[in-house]
């Protein structure tokens, strides 16, 4: 697997503007949702591990009841955002429309 290099601030600026709903916390890109129920959240989760398995890139998340945290971070990079947490924040987000 090629290496991979982290973003310069930026780059993740730029990246950040074509991203609705997501921001930088804690040097990850961050997003946090609430669905109708649990069911909807775990239905939402299930198809972002799929995605996340296609794109071989998977998300530190969590979920409460209706409620999924995502927090996307390049470890290959440094524990720095990379161009895979854009392409997988972009992934998520067509999933949402």
């Amino acid at each position: 697997m090629p290496k991979v290099s982290p973003l310069s601030e930026q780059d993740v600026q730029q990246g950040l503007r074509e991203l609705d709903g997501w921001s930088v916390a804690d040097g990850k890109l961050h997003r946090e949702l609430k669905f109708a129920n649990f069911v909807e959240a775990f239905g939402f989760m299930a198809r972002v591990a799929l995605l996340a398995e296609k794109m071989n890139h998977h998300p530190e998340w969590s979920n409460v009841y209706n409620r999924v945290t995502i927090d996307l971070v390049t470890h290959d990079a440094g524990n720095a955002i990379s161009q895979r947490d854009l392409d997988l924040a972009k992934a998520i987000n067509q999933l949402l429309t």
